[in-house]
Order: C-alpha cells, then sequence, then structure tokens
C-alpha cells in the first residue's frame, strides 16, 4: 500500500537532497536507501535512490511478490525516487525494478543497503540500525590525544574469510573472529588489525576488492552488530582496527552500480575512462559530485558507526594517474598523464576526514613516486601513510636470492635509506606477496629449512627495526610454507612443528621489543631516527645502523649479517664510550636457531682512532643482533 500522505518523521529536505549533488552531503546514507518511520501506531519505510535518467522505477521484494505493484514517484529537480509504504517488513528482501533510459527493464540493488542477503542472492534487506552504547571511551580519547606517529604501529593484515574454518568449511564470521582473533592479536603483540574489504561483495575470488554495497558488511562475516562488538572488544584490549576501502573502481555486475540508470551514473562517460582493462571492473567518475557524495559518505559511516581507526584506500595509483591501467588512455586538458579528478578527489576526501575525525588513519596503497601522497593537503594528497612498495620489492627480491651473490647487490638493501623521509611509510609483507605463485615469505627465503627460518627471522628484525610503520600478513608470523588461498583456513597444522611454533614465539617477542623500544618510532619523521653505521661492507655482506629515541642514550645498535657466514671478533663503531649489552639475537634456541646464551657485553676500546669508540663481537650466521647500552659516558666520537 503506497502512503500519499507525507510522514511526520525522517523528513528529508530539498536542501539535502540538492546537496547530494552537489558533492558536499557526506551523511548521504540519511537520504537514500531504506529507512523505518512511525506514524500513528504504524510502521513505515521510506525508499530513496538516485537514478536520474531512468523512466519508471518500482519497488520489489518479498512484500509483494516481486511484481511491479509499489511505483516509485521521481523528483524531477535532484533525479531522486521515492516511496513511503507499509508494506515491507524488517528483514524482507528488496530490489529496485528499473525501466532505463534505452528502454530496458533491470533488478537493481540498493546503492545505499545497509545489509544484504546472503549468497549466491544479491537483493538488500530492509534492515533497521540499532543504536549501539560503545564503552571504548577510553580508547577513543587516547586515540586523539596522542598523535599516530608518535606511537607504535605494527599490524596483523586478515582476510576475514580465510583465517580460520569451522570444521565443516565455513569461514568464521566476526562473533568466532572475537573469541579467536583478538586473544591470538594480544598473544602475538600487534598493536593493529588490518582487515581486506569487509564491505558486500559477491565473489570471494575479487578477496573483496570488487565491491557493490558501500554500505553494508558483507553478510558472509555476520550481522553489523557482529563487527560492531568485534571492534569494541579490540579497543579494550588496546588493539586498533583498520579496514580496506575500495573508492577507485567498482563489479561490474550487471545488477549493482554498473550503469545504473542504463548511462554512465557512477562512472565516466568515456569508455577508455569507465573501463578498468586491469581488474575486469568500471572505474567511479570521481569527478563528479554526486559520486564523490557517495563514497565519502561510505568512508565516514564506516568510521562512525563500526568505531573504524583507520583506513586503507586501495588501488591509488589508478586514481591519480590516466595511464595506469593496461588499457588505453587519454591524456588531461592540461596534456598530461594525471587523472586530475582523481587527484581532487582524495584531497577532498582526506580534508574531509581530517576535519571531521584527525585521529583516524588515512593510508594510501600506492606504488610510484611522482606524486607527493603523504602529508598536509597543500603539499599532498594529504594521506597519513603510504606503503612502500619499493621497500618491500627491493627486499624480498635480496632475501630470496643466493648470498653469494648479495654482496654485489647490497643496495636492495639499503637503498631504502635515500628516500625513507620523503613520504610517512608503512613497510608493507602483504597478501599480495604470498599469492599467484608467489610463493609464502617462508618459501621466498633462499637455502634449506633451517636456513629459511634463520632468513624470516633476519628479514622481520630487519622490517622491526627500519624507518616505518609495520605490516605482516597472517601466516607468515609462523612461517606458513604454503602460499595463502583465499578460500582454504590458514595451515595452522604447521604449528605442530617445533619450527613453526618457535618462529611464532618468536615474532610474538620482536613485536614486543618494538612496542617497547621508543627509540624503534619515536623520531621516525626525522632523519635523526637513524645513523647509518655501515651500510658499504659489501664483502662481508653486513649492514649496521643505529635507532635513536628523543633520549641521548636511548638508542639501538643493530647488525645484521645477510650471509650464512659467523662473522667472529666483527667491529662496530658505537657513539659513545662504556658497555653494550645484546638484547636481541635472532638465533637463539627458543627461536629455532642453535645459540644458548647471548654474546657477552661489550666494552668500547680505541682502535687508534681519535676519540673512535669501537666494540667487538660475533654476528651469527644470517642472524641479527641487536645491542643498547647500558653504561655509558656522554662524550660523543668526533
Amino acid at each position: 500500500m503506497k502512503v500519499t500522505e507525507l510522514p511526520i518523521f525522517h523528513e528529508i529536505s530539498q536542501g539535502q537532497k540538492k546537496s547530494f549533488l552537489t558533492g558536499e552531503n557526506f551523511k548521504s546514507q540519511d537520504v537514500l536507501g531504506v529507512h523505518q518511520m512511525v506514524k500513528d501506531d504504524t510502521v513505515y519505510y521510506i525508499f530513496r535512490v538516485w537514478a536520474p535518467q531512468a523512466l519508471e522505477v518500482f519497488l520489489v521484494g518479498d512484500f509483494n511478490n516481486w511484481q511491479d505493484t509499489e511505483l516509485m514517484s521521481k523528483d524531477e529537480e535532484t533525479g531522486i525516487w521515492e516511496i513511503t509504504t507499509n508494506t515491507p517488513q524488517q528483514m524482507d528482501l528488496y530490489k529496485y525494478h528499473i525501466t532505463q533510459l534505452n528502454g530496458r527493464k533491470i533488478m537493481k540493488i540498493d546503492p545505499f543497503a545497509k545489509k544484504f542477503e546472503q549468497r549466491p542472492g544479491t537483493a538488500a534487506v530492509v534492515y533497521t540500525e540499532t543504536e549501539k552504547k560503545w564503552k571504548d571511551g577510553l580508547w577513543r580519547g587516547r586515540n586523539k590525544r596522542i598523535k599516530h606517529d608518535k606511537r607504535p604501529l605494527n599490524i596483523y593484515e586478515v582476510h576475514a574469510s580465510s583465517f580460520k574454518h569451522h570444521s565443516n568449511g565455513e569461514p568464521y564470521g566476526f562473533k568466532e573472529l572475537k573469541d579467536d582473533l583478538i586473544p591470538y592479536l594480544i598473544k602475538m603483540n600487534y598493536t593493529h588489525v588490518e582487515f581486506m574489504p569487509l564491505m558486500e561483495h559477491p565473489l570471494d575470488q575479487s578477496w573483496g576488492y570488487q565491491l557493490t554495497g558501500y554500505f553494508a558488511l558483507c553478510s558472509y562475516y555476520g550481522t553489523p552488530e557482529d563487527l560492531q562488538d568485534f571492534v569494541e572488544e579490540c579497543h579494550l584490549n588496546n588493539i586498533g582496527v583498520i579496514v580496506d576501502w575500495v573508492p577507485g573502481h567498482f563489479c561490474v555486475n550487471d545488477d549493482a552500480l554498473a550503469y545504473y540508470d542504463g548511462t554512465p551514473q557512477f562512472e565516466y562517460t568515456e569508455e577508455d575512462r569507465a573501463k578498468n582493462v586491469r581488474w575486469g571492473s568500471i572505474n567511479f567518475d570521481l569527478g563528479k559530485p554526486e559520486v564523490q557524495s557517495f563514497l565519502i559518505s561510505s568512508i565516514l559511516y564506516w568510521v562512525e558507526h563500526f568505531h573504524i581507526d583507520g583506513i586503507r584506500v586501495d588501488a591509488v595509483s589508478s586514481m591519480i594517474y590516466r595511464n595506469y591501467d593496461d588499457g588505453p588512455s587519454t591524456l588531461n586538458h592540461e596534456g598530461g598523464t594525471s587523472n586530475l579528478e582523481g587527484c581532487h578527489f582524495l584531497k577532498k576526501l582526506n580534508a574531509v576526514m581530517k576535519h571531521k575525525h584527525p585521529e583516524v588513519l588515512m593510508i594510501a596503497e600506492e606504488s610510484s613516486s611522482e606524486t607527493k601522497i603523504t602529508g598536509s593537503i597543500e603539499d599532498s594528497l594529504g594521506f597519513d601513510y603510504k606503503w612502500n612498495m619499493g621497500w618491500m620489492n627491493d627486499i624480498l627480491r635480496f632475501y630470496e636470492m643466493d648470498p653469494y651473490f648479495r654482496k654485489d647487490n647490497f643496495n636492495l638493501m639499503t637503498f631504502s635509506f635515500m628516500y625513507m623521509l620523503d613520504e610517512r611509510f608503512i613497510l608493507p609483507l602483504s597478501h599480495d606477496e604470498v599469492v599467484h605463485g608467489k610463493k609464502s615469505l617462508m618459501h621466498k627465503m633462499w637455502g634449506d629449512r633451517y636456513k629459511q627460518f634463520a632468513q624470516l627471522r633476519n628479514l622481520y628484525t630487519y622490517l622491526m627495526t627500519h624507518p616505518g610503520k609495520k605490516l605482516l600478513f597472517m601466516g607468515s608470523e609462523f612461517g606458513q610454507f604454503l602460499e595463502w588461498k583465499f578460500n582454504e583456513s590458514l595451515e595452522w597444522a604447521d604449528l605442530e612443528d617445533e619450527m613453526n611454533q618457535k618462529m611464532q614465539f618468536f615474532t610474538s617477542e620482536l613485536n614486543q621489543l618494538y612496542k617497547e623500544s621508543s627509540s624503534l618510532w619515536e623520531l621516525e619523521d626525522s632523519s635523526q631516527t637513524i645513523e647509518i653505521i655501515d651500510a658499504d661492507n659489501r664483502d662481508e655482506t653486513v649492514l649496521s645502523f643505529i635507532r635513536q629515541g628523543k633520549k641521548k642514550k636511548d638508542f639501538l645498535v643493530v647488525v645484521l649479517n645477510m650471509t650464512p657466514i659467523e662473522r667472529t671478533d666483527f667491529q662496530i663503531s658505537v657513539p659513545f664510550e662504556g658497555t653494550y649489552t645484546e638484547i636481541w639475537n635472532t638465533e637463539m634456541k627458543e627461536y629455532g636457531g642453535t645459540w644458548e646464551s647471548h654474546n657477552i657485553d661489550c666494552e668500547t676500546f680505541n682502535n687508534g682512532g681519535e676519540s673512535e669508540h669501537i666494540i667487538k663481537t660475533i654476528v651469527p650466521a644470517l642472524g641479527v643482533i641487536i645491542l643498547k647500552p647500558t653504561e655509558i659516558k656522554m662524550t660523543r666520537k668526533k
């Protein structure tokens, strides 16, 4: 039954509708989608959908046997179709039956739906959110007071549906992840968990990166309330939650956003710009105001409704360069390859976020160096962090290499020092590096099984001691040998092996060392954060450097041996006279190595140079040692 009288609740002004069209409505889910209201003790629902070129729109669903009985009316000024009705009930399924501009009739999803039916169905659900009474005020208050760049940030990257499975093969939802994943994050000493996209998507093979529902938790993972409870429990245990989000392109499925009213509505008008050849998807027209309202509303909804602490924006390169894709491209009106609309959108997105939620981390997955990504809106795109893909590619290439050739390629280990302050970086050892035949991190390592574990410990220690925030993909922490499979659980059976158990323990202890060592994160935005001792020891292939905290005495000496040859009587130049104690050795027996005890304390001596302070110690084969000053005189070497 269609209601002709305007309801007294949930009234939306024409100005709110128009602000969606101008790109300035950042709560457009309050205007569009489905909303419940009560009048005269009767429950009504109002449905609104933006389809400016559609000829006719019907609301169809369980409540009318999917028949064209609920005709929606169009606001010609805004292109928004609307109906108020008491026919649907909570949890009914629905879609919009649209007659497109060319006369074609098609069932379309609600772009603003907050819940969808479980696959393989794609219908939206008539769903009213409940107001949660959050208990995470202490966490959120601390996040606002203490800047993120002055804290440790160590991220455990998770694909929610392949972390663990039930015995029947069904993946864990957020109810189970709350009971299982959160204690694991605590045990492993991570500061944050990052989920690959959680928004509604129809195909597991996309890993969530081809979305259909930008306001809906994927029904695969449970209810929105389940995710809220999970985030709250993380916060109560001092763990932040980051979610991947995909504003550059969307799923090509015909019943979703693609050519919604029969015209390029969400996508670019030019076919070569709309079509994303590389990923088989469709690119958003980021210059269109309505798309800006849609996308910025989406990200703010996730931050505000689920208390998300950070957003990793996927595929930024594809949004800021017109020639990034594999297909044909055209130049912009200035004759360049920059996607000017994409750059403007990202600046606007970050400006809005920093105005409303400055404590929320904005992270770019971006692989080029032509555009400044992090920093102020005036000087960059305005992100807080950028994934350091160059470091990741160089480092993995180096660790896969036979040590015989490493001395001739030592620059792969050290080149990142040249540009480490150009951006605020996160060092990612992510899902992308352990799939599609690339092999797991463990399997990439050179040599036999013992040497592979030794080098994995070496690699993770370098990750933790190199300037930049940290990210490691699930399963890598215990040295899973098989590469990641999106449709299977992690190889938890590996932990029946003693070496994998010790690798897991090693990662947990290393994460704790990172959290406790302010010198590893306190000055990361400054060149003072690191002092290179020796980056030119190619013959022995040993890299040594100092990580410095705010206090002069707060520093660590890091020495990495990249060959299977133990370096005895190895001399290291240190800044102050005194005693240095080894606090970390990757070859300790409890970590899977062979060393029963640490190196003895080192006393400085002078090797003939004026005021030169030298210590001598043993650096294990394929191992890393970290030394800390214990008793030093604050007379610095000249």
